[in-house]
């Protein structure tokens, strides 16, 4: 696999999602306009028209501005609230999923193997080294978080550390760690805040027929206020269907940026290990593993979905908006002439002392190359 040619075309698909998420906001706003015209229309003539000359006599270019205003201040008041509320570091969200910070003097090998892997790819990806949690969980998975480098933290399960070779290890964790360069984490709390201000609007259109049901008996006996209020029925459920539709078509689409920013992932684990077989065997073993898999046994998994290594959660709906793609197109992406088999794993205790001691130094200067050469990349790129 070339490796920057992934990249770029990830990039690129990247780019190309993130403007229809555009266009899907102006597409909302569009109909939340033609939803009011169809309002006063009803109010002035008794009838729900759409045509030229009632946008014309009854709709002007102040009134669509003034709608396009208020519709972007909720969106961008409800993705600031939502962005805020997610912005904390990610030792947080660690926590949150149940893990336990590993501590740089712990006599554990496994932990030990995992904190000099860590170590490592910081050198080969040129970033910070992060804080380190372990989740008491037989899955084999793991996961970035932070919003930035300074504050990023990396997790991973008890399966992981033992089901997989200190080779698979390396590529896991060389995954999250191109998260972290590339800026996935942030990229995804943006979309959620967005996905968040757009239900806002569904979210108003539910309450505004909300007090129609409870303040309706007061008003029916009044004949003379009943177009009005069968037009403020209209405009909230005009807004619930375009609020949570949108929404719908916003995390599909967010899922399909995240698909791709997995398989920038996967692509930047080959260039900062300059080894395939890693993470290829990482994949295999959990398609492979009979009775294990890489979904979290915690509450609070299908929220950080996006920041998984593969699949931590197991639903219809996930499979509907699935972050990640299946495990045999990203070993595909990887390896082209992958033979279809997978791997099988056993659970180990504990690791040999020679898988713990940090890398050769031939091995290290080769993580130095790489960072070189990720460097240069960066700086040919701007």
């Amino acid at each position: 696999m070339n490796f920057f040619e992934a990249q770029d075309k990830a990039r690129r698909n990247t780019v190309w999602l993130i403007i229809l998420f555009v266009l899907a906001v102006a597409g909302l706003i569009v109909l939340t306009n033609l939803l009011l015209l169809g309002v006063m229309v009803y109010i002035k003539t008794g009838q729900f028209l759409f045509s030229l000359e009632s946008l014309q006599n009854y709709y002007s270019w102040r009134e669509f501005i003034g709608v396009t205003i208020v519709v972007c201040l909720l969106i961008l008041g409800g993705s600031f609230y939502k962005t805020m509320s997610l912005s904390g570091g990610g030792a947080s969200v660690a926590e949150m999923l149940g893990g336990r910070l590993i501590s740089q003097a712990t006599s554990d090998l496994q932990q030990r193997q995992l904190l000099n892997v860590v170590e490592e790819m910081a050198i080969a990806s040129g970033m910070p080294v992060p804080k380190v949690y372990l989740l008491e969980d037989t899955s084999i998975n793991a996961f970035a978080a932070g919003r930035t480098p300074a504050n990023a933290v990396i997790g991973v399960t008890r399966g992981t550390l033992g089901r997989l070779s200190r080779e698979e290890l390396q590529g896991v964790i060389a995954h999250e760690y191109s998260h972290i360069a590339n800026g996935d984490m942030r990229l995804n709390i943006r979309l959620i805040g967005l996905l968040h201000g757009i239900m806002l609007i569904g979210l108003i259109g539910y309450f505004i027929l909300r007090s129609l049901r409870f303040g309706g008996r007061s008003r029916s006996s009044n004949s003379k206020g009943g177009s009005g209020i069968l037009a403020v029925a209209a405009i909230g459920g005009g807004l619930m269907v375009i609020g949570y539709a949108g929404s719908f078509f916003g995390q599909w689409i967010k899922a399909i940026v995240s698909r791709q920013r997995e398989y920038l992932a996967d692509s930047s684990a080959v260039q900062f290990t300059r080894n395939r077989d890693g993470i290829a065997g990482a994949l295999k073993k959990i398609g492979g593993s009979a009775g294990v898999s890489s979904h979290l046994d915690s509450p609070a998994a299908p929220e950080y979905s996006h920041a998984y290594f593969a699949d931590g959660v197991s639903s219809f709906w996930h499979s509907l908006f699935a972050t990640h793609p299946p495990l045999e197109k990203r070993i595909k992406a990887i390896e082209p002439r992958w033979d279809g088999q997978f791997l099988a794993s056993s659970f180990s205790q504990t690791v040999s002392p020679e898988a713990v001691e940090p890398e050769s130094p031939r091995n290290e200067n080769l993580a130095m190359t790489a960072a070189i050469l990720s460097s240069a990349e960066q700086a040919i790129s701007q």
